[in-house]
């Protein structure tokens, strides 16, 4: 099977992908949305079509080759504008066929044996603004701005649930390295945003990998974790990635828990820690 479902509360789904995003469908009395659509394998749209007959919007996190080429299978999708070029850049067949031979290794023929989407890098996009309310029927789900692992990355809070999902923009292993994403420094201040915005509000948080449900408290850590990415106070783990070189900021273990028992960590490049600095290289 390509994909599994398993509810996580009243309205939400967590879906697994083939190559272990987490996807989440939000289902209300009148409509559903999709939160991430994935690498575009596997025929989502019918996985999800099982699962609820109601009208059917796509929010995604981010235009990442992993969370956003699979919107080509579906209709109303949206996404920041500071993402739409970072996903034509990302969504090719080639691209996406090389990504998942990486993250599946021998299983790749069994799972993705014709069952690639077509490309398309004109897809319209519908813009996703900070602050946008989604009326589902019964429950509401809130974007909110969430830069940092890249420039339009966006959280969605499920009102009702008191669910935060934030995707890749804050995780247990946050990428931070790439050229669309912001200093450590900046992004630290978005973090602090978001947290003081809306304390109070949640009670869950769900990410994009691992998980797929991390500790409330990871806001509160991922702040504390800069600070000391800022202070030189980290473990700094050598890491690569499609041929780009970063740092762990913390110890963990082959399921990606910190030794030390925290649930925030950070992936990120030494040149791009301060905004001053970062800004001259």
């Amino acid at each position: 099977m390509y994909y599994r479902s398993q509810p996580v509360s009243v309205h939400v789904l967590w879906i697994e992908s083939p190559s272990k995003e987490n996807l989440y469908l939000v289902i209300g009395r009148q409509r559903a949305i999709l939160i991430d659509a994935g690498l575009g394998v596997g025929h989502l749209r019918a996985f999800v079509e099982n699962l609820t007959s109601l009208p059917l919007t796509v929010l995604l996190t981010h235009g990442h080759i992993d969370h956003a080429p699979g919107a080509t299978e579906f209709g109303k999708v949206y996404l920041n504008s500071a993402d739409q070029a970072l996903y034509r850049s990302q969504c090719s067949l080639a691209d996406r066929q090389g990504y998942l031979k990486g993250n599946l290794r021998n299983r790749y023929e069994e799972l993705t044996a014709g069952s690639f989407v077509e490309a398309d890098p004109n897809k319209y996009f519908a813009e996703l603004t900070d602050g946008m309310i989604f009326d589902l029927g019964e429950v509401h789900v809130q974007a909110v701005a969430f830069p940092g692992h890249t420039a339009g990355s966006t959280a969605f809070l499920v009102e009702e649930d008191r669910l935060l999902i934030t995707g890749d923009c804050c995780n247990n292993f946050t990428f931070l390295f790439g050229p669309e994403a912001a200093p450590v420094e900046a992004y630290r201040e978005t973090v602090v945003q978001v947290r003081d915005r809306l304390t109070g509000r949640y009670d869950r948080i769900f990410v994009s990998h691992h998980g797929p449900e991390l500790p409330v408290t990871l806001l509160d850590e991922m702040i504390e974790l800069c600070d000391q990415v800022l202070a030189g106070d980290t473990d700094d783990v050598p890491f690569s990635f499609m041929g780009m070189k970063a740092t762990i900021a913390k110890k963990m273990d082959t399921t990606f828990r910190r030794s030390d028992g925290k649930a925030a960590n950070l992936v990120y490049s030494k040149s791009k820690i301060h905004k001053a600095l970062a800004c001259t290289l």
